[in-house]
């Protein structure tokens, strides 16, 4: 699975990105993945190429890249409860200092260059992301309604904004929440802000899961989670993207 480190230009400054794709010189839809808030690292590139192994080019940007490229805090190779106090002291500046400003500045530069690769096909694009960065695809999907066709977001805060501010989304949408993020009131509320909207969408919660729950490198991982997550978001990308349905389902 060819992958590629690339620098993304922005109105910010560069930011760093890796890249997975398929490597026979056609031209695939394109999926901008969104880390959680530990940021670029094995793990993630690891999913990338999962995904890309299915039919899709996945572009994974360094969102905090003003602050310096990945990884912009030094992680341990396991993110237990021992190490999980001293990496959030580290991360959590860097989240707070995340404006919904930059983001949309940042996904206005990451969406451009990400239809500009060579390898990505014409048509609209997927935004996906985990913990944090599920809020940051949602964002970029609302901003965003003529370019993103599929929206998924996993244990992510992705009520942030609001009820209202879900009005603009014109993607079908998959929130996969933890059991621990959110209560079924909550989701309620999420979900009637969705129904508003008009969309085509699944929100659930994945039933025994804490925050954090796709992530195979720290405590909160759960394996049946990870596999109900393909599960949600490889038939999402095959009913919304151009050749990604076929391209899908032959390389599973």
């Amino acid at each position: 699975m060819p992958t590629k480190t690339l620098q993304i230009p922005t109105a910010d400054g560069r930011a760093d990105a890796f890249a997975a794709f398929p490597g026979d010189g056609e031209r695939y839809p394109g999926v901008l993945m969104y880390a959680d808030g530990f940021g670029i690292r094995p793990v993630l590139r690891e999913m990338a190429r999962e995904l890309a192994g299915h039919g899709y080019y996945v572009l994974v940007p360094n969102y905090f890249y003003r602050h310096g490229p990945a990884p912009v805090v030094e992680l341990p190779e396991y993110i237990g409860e021992e190490a999980r106090g001293a990496v959030f002291a580290q991360v959590m500046p860097l989240i707070e200092a995340h404006t919904a400003e930059r983001v949309l500045r940042d996904a206005d530069a990451f969406l451009t260059f990400l239809a500009a690769q060579p390898e990505v096909g014409p048509g609209p694009v997927a935004v996906t992301g985990y913990c944090i960065g599920g809020l940051l695809a949602t964002r970029t999907a609302v901003a965003h309604p003529d370019q993103v066709a599929a929206l998924a977001a996993f244990h992510a805060p992705v009520g942030a904004d609001g009820p209202d501010s879900l009005a603009r989304l014109a993607a079908e949408v998959h929130f996969g929440h933890a059991e621990s993020d959110l209560t079924p009131d909550d989701l309620g509320e999420l979900n009637q802000g969705l129904d508003a909207a008009g969309v085509g969408y699944t929100s659930e919660i994945y039933s025994g899961t804490v925050h954090g729950f796709t992530m195979s490198d720290a405590d909160a991982f759960d394996a049946a989670a990870l596999r109900r997550h393909w599960d949600r978001l490889l038939p999402l990308l095959g009913r919304t993207l151009d050749r990604g349905g076929e391209l899908g389902r032959s390389r599973r």
